[in-house]
């Protein structure tokens, strides 16, 4: 008797879909930043990172008790120089290599450094000495890392803000403020040349409800529904802020003939508190923005200019940072908070990834009996089929229990497994 196809499919994609949510934590990171006086301990937070799907850690410096903390985890480490250090860098390449010596060589590889940024968001600082020596930093960076052998392996590069584009809305007429010109064609070259991400940081979502408080502006930034907002140029309707914006930006490399260029978003976020006068800060704005955008990620749907992929992107952030000036808002948008404890839950925990993947595992196990009952059942009856699903649901109890005393199976076994399972049954 002919399995119902729909059956079949249904269970089929539920395990491609787990899979697809193991095998898609590589594109979200974290930003940990140390304006504070209260952080834990640097293993603290390493072992803390390990219990996450967290796979990237962006530092805004190169604090070496946390690259050495973060040792043998394989999560993967950005570090920065500091704008300061940009003449240096730039003007003397003995100093770039001791830099490397001193922050890199180390630690790596045990310390999965991926990434150097030089300097942060140096093209809006209004310091025309430091934009004018940022490539030739970078270059004698990228230099020193060139001598050490280590020049595929780490990647170099500096961090934007969305200021640099004079245009970003609609997405599709995103481009670069002109005022910049040959500085920004001349790194970008250098992230073409190099392999290197383009690394921006977008502008928080919350700054825009807070300029517009009308609900449709909330569901815009926060991924819910909405009636969205359409380019009229591509005719694209954008249901969310966080594709819009990378599209921009995605717009502006094409337009200066750079479209291959990585996109890397160095740090988005949602403040969970602020001062009585912020607008939009809360554990719910802030829970359902980044658990949608974890979500989105994990989706792998990827925006509508670049499709079927996800950027790398770095969740605001790690902890509070309690020492940084501003209004209250700029100190909320940890995670976590310095007890180790979740601020809020947004699914980063691996307990809940297991569950998930222990629980489509089982279904798994079950799957072939459940087959196997409804193809020999001579009429499909709901009563056929009640039973049929207790003889199943009593065959994988028992299997449950094999199971365990073996080991866990891994996602690509689960894999594997999902797909035998649908090539002898379809």
């Amino acid at each position: 008797m002919m399995v119902l196809p729909y059956t079949v499919a249904f269970l089929f994609l539920s395990f491609l879909q787990t899979v697809k949510i193991a095998n898609s934590q590589s594109f979200i990171g974290i930003n940990y930043g140390q304006v504070a006086d209260n952080l834990p301990p640097p293993p603290s937070t390493a072992k803390l990172l390990q219990s996450t799907s967290i796979q990237k850690v962006r530092l805004y410096g190169s604090d070496p008790a946390i690259i050495k903390a973060l040792a043998n985890t394989g999560i993967g480490i950005v570090i920065g120089t500091a704008n300061g250090d940009i003449p240096g860098l730039a003007s003397d390449p003995n100093f770039a290599k001791s830099w490397i010596n001193t922050n890199v060589l180390p630690f790596y590889p045990a310390s999965n450094i991926i990434l150097i940024t030089v300097g942060n968001e140096v093209m809006t600082s209004n310091d025309q000495n430091l934009m004018n020596k940022l490539l030739a930093a970078m270059q004698n960076v990228q230099n020193a890392l060139n001598d050490a052998s280590l020049g595929g392996k780490i990647k170099v590069s500096t961090v934007h803000p969305m200021g640099v584009l004079k245009q970003s809305e609609p997405p599709s007429s995103g481009s670069f403020d002109p005022s910049y010109g040959d500085l920004m064609k001349g790194l970008l070259e250098f992230n073409s040349a190099n392999g290197s991400p383009f690394a921006i940081n977008l502008s928080h979502p919350y700054f825009a409800y807070r300029n517009d408080t009308r609900p449709e502006t909330l569901a815009f930034c926060l991924f819910q529904p909405n009636t969205g907002r359409m380019d009229g140029d591509t005719k694209i309707k954008y249901t969310n802020m966080f594709d819009a914006q990378v599209d921009a930006v995605y717009s502006a490399l094409n337009s200066m003939g750079f479209k291959n260029v990585e996109i890397v978003v160095a740090e988005t976020g949602w403040p969970f508190k602020g001062d009585d006068t912020d607008v939009g800060p809360s554990i719910e704005n802030a829970k359902a923005y980044n658990g949608n955008l974890i979500a989105h990620l994990r989706s792998m749907v990827g925006t509508p200019l670049m499709p079927g992929k996800s950027v790398d992107t770095y969740l605001s952030a790690l902890y509070d940072e309690d020492l940084k000036p501003g209004p209250g808002s700029e100190r909320s948008f940890g995670l976590f908070k310095t007890d180790l404890t979740m601020v809020y839950d947004v699914g980063l925990s691996k307990t809940s990834q297991n569950q998930s993947l222990a629980a489509t595992q089982q279904l798994l196990a079950a799957t072939p009996q459940l087959l196997q009952a409804i193809a020999t059942t001579p009429a499909l009856t709901p009563a056929t089929i009640t039973a049929a699903r207790a003889r199943a649901r009593a065959q994988a109890q028992v299997r449950a229990r094999a199971r365990a005393r073996a080991r866990t199976t891994s996602a690509s076994e689960t894999a594997a497994a999902a797909v035998a399972v649908a090539t002898k049954y379809i």
